[in-house]
């Protein structure tokens, strides 16, 4: 053996399986970096060409220096710097684990003359080893999704991606990867390896797993059984291992929520709407012309599944909650009992609205609201000799371009309600549904059923369902690699966090305790690191959740509010407390199997 540093290669074939977590922790930090920014980059070059074919002569810096770009670079390197932390606390945290089961080994090492020096550069080296297989896998990970996305929104999504490069490299994406890979790997070693190198050559004869520290305070039984008490006594003595393991923990809950944000931006991006129609008939010069005839006979035409109009009144003279000085006037729109429902549907209603007031021929309306809105449910308003209650408000304006009234209310009535109080029969706008299985003659047959008197416009090519299903479909798969990363950390980090206490717990087997108690110990390692880790998760990931929601989403669209993402913090808290729970599992049933002799002189 020409030198110390031939036992690298081997030392990470013998504990392959003790570092099958770090190799997929290195996986996942390589894979989520090169996907991220080389997603970034497939859609910057897509609006470059936009653009271009716009505008004409625009350069790369040009883009990056629009409003876009500048998103979509900020947005990436938010996610650069979590990921990078994310994988620095998981790698850190498995790597540590994997120094303390193989204290004794270390310790043979400093009796036969290497120095600390030389523990360090082999812990390091050793990490780095499994940068050779894992930064490749991870990069052709991430490139392979790229392509994968980006097919699915050139061929499935629609016309808007026509131009996103099919089989576009990111040079930056795989420099970025690359970078991740090693910088990870090199920081995250730097602890367990000062770690290693503190191993005194007497440990080589004793085996003795863990760090020989003044034990200041006991554990405690005062209000917990000992068993439990020994448990939390075990995660917080070390506050190294406490704060990786915590920390761990935290940066998944952390990305989960960051992630989370694209979900409620995509749906504020491209909304979903149950009343979106695929054929737009409206009057030319925007009078009240269209026949309720006209809608009957559409109704019983092939390829229809609903048909659906609205009528309009404008500037109607009215009197808010009995004061002169509000605003003379106000927006009268009529819904059909189709569209009063796909609000509901949607979800677009306040809390504490009652839309089965509104249907027939009623006194009870809906209106617009924003946040600076003063009117609220259960408000009066005096049309003529009509008076009106609020039932309902709306959570934006869907009739302005950013969703605020500016000081205007718009009431939505029944048809009922509205030709009551405006006389006015025919609609302004009719809408159209079509089935599943129309064809382009259906389509031109409602056309010349239509005629050239009002407006015929054709909404299919504009429907977003296809895109929004592609980026819900993106989010959700990281977001579920998030997920089984979380999981899969958790269970190994436990894991190996036991197996160094393998000799404690057959001591303590020895003095008597059964192994229903020593699972209960065990149990409550797990969930004290689940419980702190989840702590520190909350209270970093709301603010940054929060930050991100007015970023991509208020600044675009200000009726939109941030509030608590309830949903998506009940899902991953319970992932971290499930994980927390199942890594209970294989530690206790190895305890099971081991005789209390083994145990004892486990190394």
């Amino acid at each position: 053996m020409r030198s110390y540093l031939s036992l690298v290669p081997i030392s990470a074939k013998v504990h392959r399986r003790q570092n099958r977590m770090t190799l997929l922790c290195i996986i996942f930090a390589v894979f989520m970096v090169t996907a991220v920014f080389s997603m970034a980059e497939m859609g910057m070059r897509m609006e470059l060409v936009r653009l271009m074919e716009k505008h004409g002569n625009l350069s790369f810096l040009d883009l990056i220096g629009s409003a876009m770009g500048q998103s979509l670079l900020g947005i990436a390197v938010v996610l650069f710097l979590l990921i990078l932390l994310a994988g620095v606390l998981m790698i850190s945290s498995s790597i540590n684990s994997s120094v303390a089961q193989r204290t004794k080994f270390f310790g043979m090492m400093r009796c036969i003359g290497m120095s600390r020096q030389q523990i360090i550069r082999f812990v390091r080296l050793e990490a780095l080893n499994w940068c050779k297989a894992a930064i490749p896998i991870g990069l052709a990970g991430g490139v392979v999704i790229t392509w994968g996305l980006c097919a699915v929104l050139r061929f499935l999504v629609g016309k808007e991606f026509s131009t996103i490069p099919l089989f576009g490299v990111s040079l930056f994406g795989i420099i970025c990867g690359i970078f991740v890979g090693i910088i990870t790997v090199l920081i995250a070693a730097s602890s367990p390896a000062k770690r290693a190198s503190k191993v005194s050559p007497v440990t080589a004869v004793s085996g003795n797993a863990e760090d020989k520290k003044t034990i200041h305070h006991s554990a405690s039984g005062r209000f917990v059984r000992i068993e439990t008490a020994l448990g939390i006594h075990h995660a917080v003595s070390s506050k190294k291992n406490l704060i990786l393991m915590t920390g761990s923990f935290a940066l998944s809950i952390i990305l989960f929520l960051s992630f989370s944000v694209m979900i409620r931006f995509v749906n504020y991006l491209m909304p979903q709407s149950a009343a979106a129609s695929d054929l737009d008939i409206s009057s030319g010069d925007s009078s009240k012309a269209i026949s309720a005839d006209l809608i009957e006979k559409i109704q019983a035409m092939p390829g229809v599944k609903v048909v659906y109009g609205r009528r309009s009144d404008f500037d109607v003279s009215a009197v808010w909650q009995g004061k002169t000085s509000y605003s003379d006037s106000l927006d009268l729109i009529s819904y059909d009992d189709f569209d009063l429902k796909c609000l509901k549907t949607d979800g677009v209603l306040k809390s504490g609205s009652d839309l089965s007031k509104v249907y027939g021929d009623s006194r009870y309306v809906l209106a617009t609201s924003d946040q600076d809105s003063l009117w609220k449910i259960g408000d009066h308003i005096q049309i003529g000799e009509e008076s009106l209650e609020i039932a309902g408000l709306l959570k934006y304006d869907p009739f302005s371009s950013n969703g605020l009234t500016e000081g205007k209310m718009t009431l939505i009535t029944s048809s009922e309600t509205f030709v009551r109080l405006t006389g006015t029969t025919e609609y302004s706008l009719v809408m159209i549904q079509l089935t599943s299985d129309a064809t382009d003659e259906n389509v031109r047959a409602i056309q010349l059923a239509v005629g050239d008197e009002y407006s015929f416009h054709d909404q299919r090519e504009q429907r977003t369902a296809g895109t929004y299903a592609a980026f819900v479909f993106c989010v959700y798969s990281f977001l579920a690699i998030i997920a089984l990363v979380t999981v899969l950390n958790i269970i190994n980090s436990l894991s190996m966090s036991v197996s160094a206490r393998i000799k404690q717990y057959g001591a303590m087997r020895a003095v008597g305790m059964d192994e229903r108690q020593l699972i209960k110990m065990i149990a409550a390692e797990a969930f004290t690191y689940a419980f702190w880790g989840c702590a520190a998760g909350v209270i970093v990931g709301l603010p940054l959740n929060k930050w991100l929601y007015e970023i991509l989403i208020t600044e675009h669209f200000p009726y939109a509010l941030w509030h608590l993402p309830l949903t998506s913090l009940i899902v991953i808290l319970l992932m971290v407390f499930f994980a927390a729970a199942s890594a209970v599992y294989g530690p206790a049933k190895r305890i099971r199997s081991m005789a209390v002799t083994a145990a004892i002189n486990e190394l």
